[in-house]
């Protein structure tokens, strides 16, 4: 039996696996990002997932947060901490559902 090690940050998560908010933690050279995420609905204990990671690079990410879609740069995702492991219940959409719901069927997503 493996164990489920947990991802600490948003930008180290594994595409499409659901996780938690745990909590934010801004740099200190941009303070002003954790409220900017929060604002965007980056709170404790709230759905997110990556849907996509821009190329070459990743940088930068599709992220979904409650019912809302957004791109984040990975230095602003790595401010995003997470809980680890899957959350129940969570439906995260792949990229065929993303391109059929937007109509950009074998569009790159970024």
């Amino acid at each position: 039996m493996s164990a489920v090690l947990p991802v600490p940050t948003l930008a180290q998560a594994v595409l499409g696996q659901a996780h938690r908010v745990k909590s934010l933690q801004a740099p200190a050279h941009a303070p002003e990002w954790k409220q900017m995420l929060e604002e965007l609905g980056f709170v404790a204990g709230e759905h997110v997932a990556v849907l996509a990671r821009a190329m070459p690079g990743a940088d930068p990410l599709v992220v979904r947060i409650g019912q809302s879609t957004f791109a984040l740069r990975r230095a602003e995702a790595d401010c995003v901490l997470l809980e680890g492991g899957t959350s129940g219940g969570l439906t995260v959409p792949t990229d065929a559902a993303i391109d059929a719901a937007t109509g950009q069927a074998g569009a790159a997503h970024a």
